[in-house]
């Protein structure tokens, strides 16, 4: 990476966030999944921040934020994010980029800030609530980290051998995701707490669910949404993540990346950083 990466911490309540920036112009903030951090925007971030100032937060929880018991529900993970970036940096509209947790939790920022929200592109990931019945949506390791407790106790000194299960079956290819990467993110989910944080997101599901539907309630969501769905058969969720979105927004187009599973903006970087380039640029 050529381009200056700035890392910075910012208190919005009660949490604490790491988040990175480079770049200059209209901001657009990523958002990353799990099992991973913000560094899985590593290599899309040199491409957008040519045009734009990135910004690349570590959600609540997960990465080099601090760890609180609760609050993984997606619409109070989103008000983290509101926080930073409206209250913080200033900043009274932004585009938004994310992948797996990410996308739900954006969904949830769009939907409560309709005009600050300019234009959303997402990746691999559905909306729950978005009116299809859940279990179309879930993989087998929902029902488990939904489980209280029990899955901490199992993984627990084992992280590196459950997440690297993770990382080699996800992708297109078993290498999809680097060693390098594969340990800055069993560093980051070591930290007590963190596989807890985690957990969490996916215990919060039925609030998730509940707060969508009042959402969508107020209406499909108006900015314009690029979704595209990983390729690969039973690890890309292919065309679902587009008609998931098309189902909750009123401009919603995309399609599926093709030679990728899941972990789209990790295989296929610079494909990732061009199509939201020229998505938001037609905004901007």
């Amino acid at each position: 990476m050529s381009m200056t990466l700035t890392h910075h911490y910012a208190d919005v309540g009660e949490v604490r966030l790491h988040y990175v920036t480079a770049g200059s112009g209209p901001t657009v903030v990523l958002l990353h999944g799990w099992p991973q951090t913000w560094y899985m925007w590593r290599d899309v971030i040199p491409g957008l921040a040519k045009n734009y100032r990135v910004v690349a937060v570590d959600l609540r929880g997960l990465g080099d934020s601090s760890k609180p018991v609760t609050g993984y529900d997606t619409t109070t993970v989103a008000e983290d994010i509101w926080r930073l970036v409206h209250d913080v940096l200033g900043e009274q509209q932004f585009f938004v980029g994310a992948h797996d947790w990410g996308g739900p939790v954006a969904y949830a920022l769009a939907a409560r800030h309709r005009d600050a929200v300019r234009a959303m592109g997402i990746f691999d990931v559905p909306v729950p609530g978005d009116g299809a019945p859940l279990a179309a949506m879930a993989r087998w390791h929902f029902g488990f980290h939904g489980e209280p407790e029990m899955p901490e106790a199992l993984v627990a000194g084992r992280e590196e051998l459950y997440l690297s299960f993770f990382y080699r079956k996800g992708g297109a290819r078993p290498d999809a995701i680097s060693p390098e990467a594969q340990r800055e993110y069993i560093r980051a989910y070591s930290q007590p707490g963190a596989m807890r944080a985690g957990f969490n997101y996916y215990r919060a599901l039925p609030q998730d669910v509940a707060d969508h539907q009042r959402y969508l309630a107020d209406g499909k969501l108006p900015m314009p949404i690029l979704v595209y769905g990983g390729g690969a058969p039973g690890v890309g969720r292919g065309l679902a993540a587009l008609e998931s979105w098309q189902r909750v927004g009123s401009n919603v187009t995309g399609g599926v990346a093709e030679d990728c599973g899941h972990w789209i903006p990790e295989e296929r970087p610079e494909w990732v950083a061009e199509r939201l380039q020229e998505f938001f640029a037609r905004i901007a």
